[in-house]
């Protein structure tokens, strides 16, 4: 079930996580990051985006939009980042994207 979570359908377009993660991975100053879809009244999802930012590196969400501009097509580019200091994995590595859903449902 957590599989099929990992396509996001935005105002009927398919965005898979995996290729957002990658391309906002390739920011220098990223530790980590998790894309999940959040439900939205009028486009069914968006594009959340979990960050794990470098120790040393301070980032905005604007920073990162622009980063990921010249990336990704614009429906791709997350419309939230929420910055944390850790993700939660299961023992075997995975990210658990349904505890991030959860955690942030209604932000």
């Amino acid at each position: 079930m957590d599989r099929i979570k990992d396509m996001i359908v935005t105002g009927g377009e398919n965005v898979y996580s995996k290729e957002v993660e990658d391309r906002i991975m390739e920011h220098p100053g990223i530790s980590e990051a998790a894309v999940i879809g959040a439900a939205h009244a009028e486009w069914g999802e968006t594009v959340h985006a979990v960050i794990v930012p470098d120790k040393e590196t301070q980032l905005t969400a604007d920073e990162l939009s622009a980063f990921l501009a010249d990336r990704l097509a614009k429906f791709k580019i997350p419309r939230e980042y929420h910055f944390v200091s850790g993700i939660p994995h299961t023992p075997s590595g995975k990210v658990m994207k349904y505890k991030l859903r959860q955690q942030f449902k209604n932000q």
